[in-house]
């Protein structure tokens, strides 16, 4: 079952070091500010996206292979349908704690698998509309 719960989500929202899939380079779009917020709240941000170099002043990753920094959650700005093979390299990463899938992003496939390797899984939530709930 993905986290529903508001003391899982703190929890989860203590992570450190978030891995973006799908980060943008546009200012403007979801995927580029709410990276940026995360970034200005204390979240050590790694973007990962192939078609970028640099975002938000840190080089951007081909894919989550790529980086070489331990990943706490991994935060998914894709569409669902590519949600399973993100959670596929997440569990080989042995780092990755948590996979979330953002706002109007869902997959029961990925949910299971996560589920499955024992990682928590949210979906369709946004981690900067929960983070400034819980935490702000």
């Amino acid at each position: 079952m993905p986290v529903e719960s508001d003391d899982e989500l703190r929890e989860i929202l203590q992570a450190e070091t978030i891995a973006v899939v799908g980060c943008s380079s546009t200012p403007g779009k979801a995927a580029h500010d709410i990276p940026k917020y995360l970034a200005d709240h204390g979240y050590e941000v790694i973007p990962v996206n192939p078609y970028a170099d640099e975002i938000l002043g840190k080089p951007a990753y081909d894919s989550l292979d790529d980086v070489a920094e331990d990943i706490d959650l991994v935060d998914v700005f894709r569409p669902g349908d590519e949600a399973p093979g993100i959670v596929e390299r997440a569990i080989a990463r042995d780092d990755v704690t948590t996979v979330w899938l953002q706002l109007d992003i869902t997959s029961d496939e990925a949910a299971e698998m996560a589920e499955d390797a024992g990682l928590r899984f949210v979906q369709d939530k946004c981690m900067k509309v929960e983070h400034r709930r819980l935490l702000g």
